[in-house]
């Protein structure tokens, strides 16, 4: 079983070499739909809380915490 094991883990490793030497990637394509992914995510995120921070009771209560941090005595 260990040389199985040993030769299987060889012929994987010799194989990532081989394509590594080759250029070969498997995901070539991919990264720029990931980022775009990431982009329009990070852009619905910013959205969603923008509208929050904006809403009537947030902002009330923003406004109150540093109404009272102002108001503070030191």
């Amino acid at each position: 079983m260990y040389q199985a094991v040993r030769a299987r883990l060889c012929a994987l490793v010799c194989g990532a070499r081989t394509a590594l030497r080759r250029g070969v990637r498997r995901d070539a394509g991919m990264v720029t739909s990931e980022y775009a992914m990431g982009i329009v995510a990070a852009v619905a995120f910013a959205v969603v809380l923008y509208k929050v921070v904006t809403s009537g009771a947030v902002s009330a209560e923003l406004q109150g915490i540093v109404k009272r941090a102002l108001d503070a005595r030191m």
